[in-house]
């Protein structure tokens, strides 16, 4: 009897699992998997979702067939035939302005992120300056952009209400409108950006650092190395898994950057990043099938990171 008996035990242990997972897998296909595929299909579709995009091919204008969206998505802002040209509106285009965000923000997260990371572990309140840094994350990125809103406006009169501005025109100076000048305005969005996230980066890599070994601090303090040496060859290798991880967790959520944009130029004055370009395709010129082509792309953008930071999990839990 009890032989009998185990290839049922052993069907139940293997369905078991499944049954449990079953109620996740369903809200997946119905809130992720479903929406992906029919993301997907719409944007090969024309702006109604009733024919293919071919259709709004014009006649003399370069198509790519079903895949005109795409072409769309990836040359719009940058049709003309001059080469100088082409590079100048690339780098004032969705993805130009995207580069230049991620550039700038995983650099300046990370780093800033990385130096108050040393900093607070050898302050005495350690706990409270962790909180005063990390506090912008449990502002919401509306509330964020309202407020450096205010910091940066930009008044024709004496009185400034900005307070970068009041502080400008009291040293003197000219006030600058730093939200609606072309050369400043990205920096400018970039300084919220940093100033959110430099936070969640110190969390993280403070993390590490309290994972480094003090017995091998104290051997290269013994041979004679000084701090900086041994922050730079001893600290940062053995964390570097960990900034790596950072690094690429800072890119996904610059690529989907969106709420300090909208709220504080709403795209205009040439800092449209890809988000809002998307935004305003599908809700704006209520182009569904290029709004859902740009969203794509920036899903295909993003999987290359997502996959870097599955591929470190799974090499770290396969070391334990």
């Amino acid at each position: 009897m009890a032989t009998s008996n185990v290839p049922q035990v052993m069907k139940q242990g293997k369905m078991v699992p499944w049954l449990y997972l079953l109620p996740a897998l369903i809200v997946m296909g119905v809130f992720i998997v479903f929406p992906m595929i029919n993301t997907i299909s719409l944007s090969f579709k024309n702006a109604d979702g009733t024919a293919s995009a071919a259709t709004t091919c014009v006649a003399g204008n370069p198509c790519w067939g079903i895949f005109e969206n795409y072409r769309y998505a990836l040359t719009a802002e940058l049709e003309t035939t001059n080469a100088a040209t082409i590079w100048k509106s690339f780098w004032i285009s969705s993805y130009g302005n995207m580069i230049k965000w991620i550039l700038l923000m995983v650099s300046g997260t990370v780093s800033i992120g990385l130096a108050f990371a040393v900093l607070v572990d050898r302050v005495k309140y350690e706990s409270v300056a962790k909180a005063v840094i990390f506090m912008p994350m449990a502002i919401s990125f509306v509330g964020a952009g309202v407020i450096w809103k205010f910091m940066y406006d930009f008044g024709t009169t004496q009185v400034q209400i900005g307070l970068l501005n009041a502080i400008i025109t009291g040293l003197g100076f000219k006030p600058v409108a730093f939200l609606s000048t072309p050369q400043i305005n990205t920096f400018a969005l970039v300084v919220v950006g940093i100033w959110i996230w430099t936070g969640f980066c110190m969390t993280l890599l403070s993390a590490a650092l309290k994972s480094v070994p003090t017995e091998v601090l104290e051997a290269a303090r013994v041979d004679g190395a000084n701090e900086w040496r041994i922050f730079w060859r001893v600290i940062v290798p053995i964390i570097a898994p960990t900034i790596v991880v950072v690094i690429t967790t800072m890119v996904i959520n610059t690529l989907k950057l969106f709420d300090i944009v909208y709220v504080m130029t709403g795209g205009n004055f040439g800092t449209e990043v890809i988000a809002t370009r998307m935004y305003r395709e599908m809700y704006k010129s209520f182009q569904t099938g290029r709004g859902t082509a740009i969203a794509v792309v920036l899903i295909v953008l993003i999987i290359p990171f997502i996959y870097m930071n599955i591929k470190r999990f799974m090499e770290q839990e396969a070391m334990r």
